[in-house]
């Protein structure tokens, strides 16, 4: 069973009062530790904003988000910074995944949101950005749904990378299994590129296309 989040401040009892109110769970299983990268599945549909800004306000989680450099300039920095976001230098001397381990080694404490479709559209597989982050960085995955079907929103296990990414795709794909979005067939299947390419060998020169 989902471990279902005890507030406790005033605030949180309020937004989880109020929460409830619509019939939903903020889900939280302990943090393990003051680093990780959290993905989240499904996203169907802007409503899906309304259920999660009522999560954030329930348990008093504060998550970062990382974006282009550009994104942060002039008077838009202090509102970007406010937001979560942290600035990315897109120069090609060094990798993305690396630049963003970078960031969580110069930081005591950092919980980052990376979209695994990237996209409230369908699409025909996952992106594995959020892994490699995750395993270059040596955090753990925070595994994070929105089920409208139970009303159930939140972290509910947390996951090392090992490295072996078909073996540990099994266990992510087995917690996300079963998970409904507000829109069910805009749900993108829980699949690899690999996995794709092996079902349609086509899908190949289209997705590099």
């Amino acid at each position: 069973m989902p471990q279902v989040h005890v507030p406790t401040t005033p605030a949180q009892r309020f937004f989880s009062w109020f929460f409830g109110l619509w019939g939903w769970k903020a889900i939280l299983e302990p943090p393990t530790g003051k680093k990780y990268v959290l993905v989240g599945y499904p996203h169907t549909s802007n409503w899906d904003f309304f259920p999660a800004l009522a999560w954030i306000w329930s348990t008093g989680v504060r998550g970062s988000w990382v974006g282009k450099a550009e994104l942060f300039q002039g008077i838009m920095k202090p509102i970007m910074t406010a937001l979560g976001g942290i600035p990315v230098d897109r120069d090609k001397s060094r990798n993305f995944v690396q630049k963003v381990a970078d960031i969580f080694e110069a930081r005591e404490e950092l919980f980052l949101i990376i979209a695994a479709e990237g996209t409230r559209s369908k699409t025909e597989y996952w992106k594995t950005g959020f892994y490699y982050i995750a395993l270059e960085a040596k955090v753990p995955l925070a595994l994070a749904y929105m089920d409208w079907k139970r009303k159930e929103i939140g972290i509910g296990a947390y996951f090392m990378p090992t490295g072996d990414l078909e073996a540990d795709w099994q266990e992510i794909k087995g917690f996300f299994t079963g998970k409904t979005g507000r829109d069910p067939s805009k749900q993108s299947p829980i699949r690899l590129k690999s996995e794709l390419e092996a079902e349609n060998p086509s899908a190949s020169s289209i997705s590099s296309s």
